[in-house]
């Protein structure tokens, strides 16, 4: 499971376009995050979308650290456990909904292939407000962050056609000395992570350069 030989089946892929989600403070919010399976036998994977999908605020969603977003069907069972929550293909907003591995398994920097396109791991997701509105729970983001139950995106190294049904992900270059995307996850919700640490993580290659800046700008509040 460590070593750079990893297949992740992917369960299923999922995409949407922006449409209302719901109300917040009497202000209409609009969204991308209720995806659903897709049923074409393949897609095309370009650097900001796969075909079909799109983000409605582009200032913290989408882009190019954030081209498709990946999460991980092992933790369904603890989501039901501990919130009573359902979770299926596509319930977190995920392009991709994989088996096989979690965020420990993940490294920053580890390129897969999947079809024709090459990614590349680029940063771990922030949960929003939009889904907890998109899910009806309001304790979702903070759960998601204690448990680091986050999911992670990547970044198109090599556009492509991709195959939807019965497709893996396979892992062809391992960033085995960067952190993995738990760890990352971890250490910047963590209150004690010191200052070297977080300016640390922040010199991990490839790292989304929002993620980097959240980083340097967190270590210098710390003491």
């Amino acid at each position: 499971m460590h070593g750079r030989d990893l297949a992740l089946p992917i369960l299923s892929v999922n995409v949407a376009l922006p449409a209302y989600l719901g109300q917040l403070r009497g202000e209409r919010v609009e969204s991308g995050i209720a995806k659903k399976p897709v049923r074409a036998a393949s897609l095309r994977l370009e650097p900001l979308n796969l075909a079909g999908d799109g983000q409605a605020d582009l200032r913290v969603h989408g882009g190019p650290d954030k081209a498709v977003y990946a999460y991980c069907s092992a933790h369904w069972p603890a989501w039901r456990n501990e919130l009573g929550l359902e979770a299926g293909p596509g319930t977190f907003g995920e392009n991709l909904t994989l088996g096989g591995a979690t965020e420990a398994d993940i490294h920053i920097g580890d390129v897969f292939t999947w079809g024709e396109a090459r990614l590349v791991v680029s940063q771990p997701r922030q949960p929003c407000f939009k889904l907890a509105l998109h899910l009806g729970r309001a304790d979702v983001g903070a759960t998601l962050i204690k448990t680091a139950r986050c999911g992670f995106y990547l970044r198109v190294l090599s556009p492509g056609t991709v195959p939807v049904g019965g497709a893996q992900l396979a892992r062809t270059a391992h960033a085995a000395d960067a952190p993995s995307v738990r760890t990352i996850f971890q250490k910047f919700h963590d209150p004690k992570t010191d200052a070297d640490t977080l300016r640390a993580l922040a010199a991990t290659p490839g790292l989304a350069e929002a993620w980097v800046q959240q980083l340097q700008e967190k270590a210098t509040h710390r003491h």
